[in-house]
């Protein structure tokens, strides 16, 4: 019942077997157990290997050494039980928001099989997500016809539209002005809430992962690694009128002195 959802044991990623040679990794010695339904961030400067992690955590790129254990299994090659989205919504042009949401659907088995007999099923669902994210009516705009924050919410809808176990976002609204961006941490707030998968959180601002996360993750750079772990200890459901409290700017504080101790060590 205890068992971690996402396990990482002393893992270390080299991009080429001659780096692997020279003992030069993007990342090393990762270590870290992440609960069933747990939402996590990860922060650090430019460069530190937040992305790569990502990667390693989805199977993208599988470890140079180290092992990797996501819902019991074994990593071994692209998980089909995660969901992505990133900075740029990616979305497609020529497709409506509703077709844009369904996309993972008609490329990933076992959907793709059924997609014909299921589309209307499908269809209710990605209406339902659209819904839960104040898009219903816009279900058959094109993202032209879309503001930037409104296609970032399509973005998260098309992650999700397959009922991933775990949602990894990298940086996913860095790109957005301060109102959009925390109206769509709200947003994830309540899908989180919701459906209660894992969410992986890479992003650069503090005030974000504090607002959204159990636990925060700080990673040095030259090789990437974790440095820092902090529980976040505020109570939920959490609402913006928290971020101007003293214990959550106290948290911010914290967690950008570490990063700021980690920028003045040198590499070894």
């Amino acid at each position: 019942m205890n068992e971690a959802f996402l396990s990482f044991r002393d893992v270390w990623l080299a991009y080429s077997p001659q780096l692997l040679a020279q003992g030069q990794f993007a990342v090393e010695a990762i270590d870290l157990e992440v609960k069933q339904g747990e939402f996590i961030a990860i922060v650090g400067p430019s460069g530190c290997g937040k992305s790569t992690f990502m990667k390693l955590a989805t199977g993208l790129k599988p470890p140079s050494k180290g092992r990797i254990m996501v819902d019991g299994q074994a990593v071994q090659g692209p998980l089909k039980i995660s969901g992505m989205a990133f900075q740029a919504p990616s979305l497609l042009p020529w497709r409506k928001t509703i077709d844009n949401v369904l996309l993972p659907l008609e490329i990933v088995e076992p959907h793709r099989s059924r997609f014909r007999q299921e589309k209307e099923r499908y269809e209710s669902k990605a209406l339902a997500l659209l819904d839960a994210v104040g898009l219903k009516a816009y279900a058959h705009k094109y993202p032209w016809q879309l503001s930037g924050g409104m296609q970032q919410r399509v973005s998260i809808c098309r992650a999700l539209i397959h009922e991933p176990k775990m949602l990894l976002l990298d940086e996913p609204f860095g790109a957005l002005d301060a109102f959009t961006r925390e109206d769509l941490w709200c947003i994830l707030r309540d899908l989180w809430s919701d459906q209660r998968f894992n969410v992986i959180l890479v992003t650069h601002d503090l005030r974000e992962s504090v607002f959204l996360a159990d636990t925060v993750y700080v990673m040095r750079q030259s090789p990437g690694r974790f440095v820092a772990k902090r529980s976040i200890d505020l109570p939920r459901p959490r609402d913006l009128e928290m971020t101007y409290s003293a214990h959550f700017s106290e948290l911010v504080h914290e967690l950008r002195t570490q990063i700021g101790a980690v920028r003045t060590v040198s590499p070894a």
